[in-house]
């Protein structure tokens, strides 16, 4: 993804460099050093031939007397020097680029660069410095490039860069600040390019970068930031692209963002977001790249959480392992965009109200995720579908089973229904959480059907939480977060979210400890329901099953009954024909011919319907479902088989 200046024009003119050929240098050349003549791109991108003596690797500890006096670039590179003097390089009056990273400079004054006022660029990556003082670049007046990256600076004055007014790009990236002081650039006014990653620095305050009022690229990744200020990029105005790749910051910067009107390219890639919220990437009007990749903990982009983005182009939204909730209307206004990376995620579905919110979007990555080819996805298979898959062939179904690692666009557009059941992810949430004692807790549970389906929550308590919920303990937001508040041993328990539309219902459930008391897998908890199978019939089962306490009941399609015995109810349900179940549960009666660490398990039975509407019904762990758009399969001599007759259930 093309979000820093500064690394693309270094790959191009690298690339373009290797299509030069180097000449010769015919000068007295130093022992083992090369004298050629060799391409050289200016730190304005400018494209020369420059005299160069190359002298790395030589294991050097002084610079090699009687260098060629016409010697433009100088590159010293991976030796043991320690001291360069005035004197050294002060006859080299058109020397313009000296390279003398990986040494062992441990103090900047110990390199004396004050005869070389037309020097351009300075490369001291690599080397030992712990400091700079004030004015540690005396007299380098022309320097436009200064690369100070890979050392142990963990203090620099707040004068040291004085004198470089014509500095463009600074690497300060990779050391061991732990503060930026803005007044290190109130001697920088023509900076283009800062690179300050990689130094372990919390926040970024107000005002930070005030005086670069001509900084192109910043990058701030690596830095351990938890925080972004809100006018921490104040002044920035000329800001194009933006990085803040592998850091700590659990929500997006918006109110820092708001601050920076020109930028075209923001990376966000490893941070600790668990949701983009409405509004978080808003008014943008430039921003024509946005990366969202390897986040650990997001789960869900919401409804309006990209909004009036008329440049933007490109989206990137990759390997997020548990991202499974793109909301159909996350996107709005963004006629530009032509490409959406959705790769790797945990993603069951696009939704069509989605890909229609786009109206120039040219391609989309859907490879890698868990694809539920049902009603939400049919659009991908409609005739008047424009959007071009990348890796089509490997953007396979996961579901349902019959499908099973088929290719999306393979799939019959017959074959999948018009209405389908919510489905929570799985990734959504952890089957058990620790909370302390005081703390708050954020539960996301999100779920894509058609119709939309409605979501709430059930508490240990049985109390029922519904969208809008807000009272002293619990809110529950709109798109189905629950907040737990000032977490007490009173709210511990099982909390389930339940997702249901006309066709039914999913549920996923939670189970909240409070303190520091280890966690316990009970024999329930492990294995879910026991199921034992009470009747067996040419064309459905009879099961019957024990809700351990707190577990949210839906609401079955087929002929069901319960009793009560003491505090549990044990439910009876007659599966019909057309019901597929995968249960792993303890049989009744008989010696099972398998199992699964100890456990016995049950034979799948499955069973294809024919015009019956589809029905899902969930009760952790139990999954029923029922799928009628399955053709009913040949027998071995190639025959159409005839289904069962009708039986009543």
């Amino acid at each position: 993804m093309r979000l820093l200046v500064a690394p693309l024009l270094l790959a191009w003119v690298a690339g373009a460099t290797a299509t030069v050929p180097v000449v010769p240098w015919h000068v007295p050349c130093p022992p083992g050093c090369a004298c050629q003549i060799r391409p050289w791109y200016t730190p304005r991108s400018s494209y020369r031939e420059a005299t160069t003596v190359d002298c790395n690797d030589l294991f050097l500890t002084a610079v090699p007397p009687a260098l060629p006096a016409g010697t433009q670039t100088l590159l010293l590179q991976s030796n043991s020097i320690v001291r360069v003097d005035q004197s050294e390089l002060g006859y080299l009056a058109n020397l313009t680029e000296l390279d003398l990273s990986q040494n062992s400079f441990s103090d900047p004054r110990d390199c004396d660069l004050r005869a070389l006022p037309q020097l351009l660029s300075l490369h001291l990556e690599e080397n030992q410095l712990t400091q700079l003082e004030d004015h540690s670049f005396a007299g380098l007046a022309s320097l436009q490039e200064l690369y100070l990256n890979h050392n142990q600076l963990y203090r620099i004055a707040p004068r040291a860069f004085a004198g470089l007014s014509n500095l463009l790009r600074l690497h300060l990236n990779s050391n061991l600040l732990r503060a930026v002081d803005n007044r290190w650039f109130e001697m920088l006014p023509s900076l283009e390019i800062l690179m300050i990653g990689g130094n372990k620095v919390d926040a970024i305050l107000d005002m930070n970068f005030r005086p670069l009022a001509n900084l192109r690229s910043l990058v701030l990744a690596g830095m351990n930031l938890r925080e972004i200020s809100d006018y921490a990029l104040e002044g920035l105005q000329s800001l194009e692209s933006l990085s803040f790749y592998d850091n700590r910051l659990a929500r997006v910067p918006r109110r820092a963002l708001e601050q920076v009107p020109g930028l075209k390219f923001l990376d966000l890639n490893k941070n600790p977001l668990q949701r983009v919220g409405p509004g978080d990437f808003a008014n943008m009007l430039h921003l024509k790249e946005l990366g969202l990749n390897n986040m650990e903990e997001l789960v869900s982009i919401d409804k309006f959480a990209l909004v009036n983005l008329p440049e933007l182009t490109k989206l990137d939204i990759t390997n997020n392992p548990r991202l499974s909730f793109i909301h159909p209307r996350a996107f709005r206004h963004l006629p530009q965009m032509e490409t959406l990376m959705l790769n790797n995620n945990a993603l069951s579905a696009l939704h069509q109200q989605t890909v229609e919110s786009l109206p120039n979007l040219q391609e989309v990555g859907l490879h890698g995720n868990p694809i539920r080819c049902d009603c939400v996805i049919r659009w991908a298979n409609a005739t008047s579908t424009r959007v071009r898959f990348i890796e089509p062939q490997s953007t396979l179904c996961a579901e349902p089973p019959d499908l099973q690692r088929l290719p999306v666009r393979e799939v019959a557009f017959r074959e999948m229904t018009d209405h389908c059941l919510p489905l929570i992810s799985p990734r959504s949430f952890p089957p058990r959480l620790q909370v302390a004692s005081g703390d708050s807790l954020l539960l996301h549970c999100r779920a894509l059907a058609e119709p939309e389906p409605e979501i709430y929550w059930v508490t240990p308590a049985g109390v029922r939480l519904t969208a809008a919920w807000a009272g002293r303990k619990y809110r529950v937001y709109p798109e189905g977060t629950l907040e737990l508040r000032r977490v007490t041993a009173q709210e511990a328990g099982l909390y389930t979210c339940v997702a249901q539309n006309l066709v039914g219902a999913d549920t996923k459930t939670v189970s909240v400890v409070v303190g520091r008391a280890p966690l316990q897998r009970g024999r329930d908890e492990a294995w879910g329901l026991e199921l034992r199978v009470q009747e067996t019939h040419p064309y459905h089962i009879l099961l019957s099953w024990v809700s351990p306490p707190n577990t949210v009941s839906t609401n079955l399609t087929w002929a069901s009954a319960s009793t009560l015995r003491g505090h549990r109810a044990t439910a009876l349900a007659r599966l019909p024909r057309g019901t597929h179940a995968a249960l792993a549960a303890q049989l009744g009666a008989g010696q099972p011919r398998q199992s699964v660490g100890g456990r016995p398990l049950l034979p799948v039975w499955a069973f294809w319907g024919w015009s019956a509407p589809s029905a899902r019904v969930v009760s952790a762990p139990l999954v029923l479902h029922w799928n009628p758009g399955r053709k009913w399969p040949r027998s071995s001599e190639g025959e159409t088989r005839s289904p069962p007759p009708s039986q009543n259930s």
